[in-house]
């Protein structure tokens, strides 16, 4: 099969042809139709997240059909269209695990990072953390609520009963995200890099009802933020936009570091948290509520090949909504 390979950080991927992978107990073999590109992946090339497999195929979320089942599998019949997230083991054993609480899991293991991902073909993955996909989402419109729709899910829903919301960094999850807010009657604050006018009006055609850079405060206090983007010095810029009892929540799974603040941005019952990864039942939740809103993801496409220029253009800011390869 071809696959596009990380072999060292910092460096493009290679187009390498691979043996097929085969199935374990309790593993899928999936036809990989199409893998969108997160910023995760990102942090992987450039050497931010300093522990991947190498060589690693890259691609966490993952759209395609079942085509082998090994032993162990009980729930996914071969022909059937599957997604994969980010998480893609863990242990159910350890106290994260028993607690509800597995995106926490000591020994989790996590799809494109310790395991082979979508930038190939073909890939296997456990079919505990596969989950079957709405037949009214195409493959491409699927791939960006693996991890953009779910792990922002996760961040969305600890901001509570927020009726004002912050978005800073429009990209893949914060456009999926300003669906679900509106659909619900909140009002989203888009907070773009400065002087993006086109993500300021690609967040205000979505339904934001201010979008502006992020370096400026919002015409009216915050009942919560959400900091999609990498960037640690957004975190006191948030703090300052949120009212007194105001939720931070920091979504990505790497951030630069996070500058020294005073406290009485803080003080007065602000809080300040972070999301790591996603559980299933978010998963199960969010796949269940998309199809109901209807969730449009927007789309660009790239052939499997073109992974490289579509990381470059990602890190770039040219994404509008979420980048996909195109693999079958």
């Amino acid at each position: 099969m071809r696959a596009m390979i990380l072999s060292a950080p910092r460096q493009p991927l290679r187009l390498v042809e691979l043996p097929m992978p085969k199935p374990n107990f309790g593993q899928v073999l999936i036809r990989v139709h199409a893998c969108a590109i997160c910023r995760t992946d990102l942090h992987i090339v450039d050497g931010e997240l300093t522990h991947p497999k190498l060589p690693l195929v890259l691609g966490h979320q993952i759209v395609g059909t079942i085509e082998a089942i090994a032993d162990g599998v009980d729930k996914f019949s071969v022909g059937q269209r599957v997604g994969v997230p980010w998480l893609g083991h863990t242990c159910d054993r350890c106290r994260y695990c028993l607690s509800g609480r597995e995106n926490l899991c000591d020994y989790a293991e996590f799809t494109g990072y310790n395991l082979d991902g979508g930038y190939a073909e073909y890939t296997v993955a456990d079919h505990r953390f596969c989950f079957p996909l709405d037949p009214s989402y195409p493959d491409l419109q699927a791939a960006p609520l693996l991890c953009g729709g779910l792990i922002g899910y996760r961040a969305y829903s600890m901001t509570g009963d927020a009726q004002t919301l912050g978005f800073y960094g429009f990209g893949s999850s914060a456009h999926i995200l300003i669906q679900l807010a509106c659909h619900q009657k909140r009002q989203v604050f888009a907070f773009t890099r400065s002087g993006d006018v086109q993500g300021q009006e690609f967040a205000r055609q979505l339904g934001a009802v201010w979008a502006g850079d992020s370096d400026v405060l919002p015409p009216e206090p915050l009942d919560a933020a959400i900091i999609f983007a990498p960037v640690g010095k957004l975190v006191p810029t948030a703090l300052r936009a949120v009212a007194k009892g105001g939720v931070v929540v920091c979504a990505g799974i790497h951030m630069s570091e996070i500058p020294a603040f005073p406290y009485e941005i803080l003080w007065e019952e602000r809080v300040l948290r972070s999301v790591a990864n996603l559980t299933r039942q978010d998963g199960e939740e969010f796949l269940a509520l998309a199809p109901q809103i209807p969730i449009h993801t927007e789309i660009n496409a790239f052939p499997l090949t073109q992974a490289n220029e579509a990381l470059d253009a990602l890190r770039s800011g040219k994404i509008e909504g979420s980048a996909v390869l195109v693999v079958d």
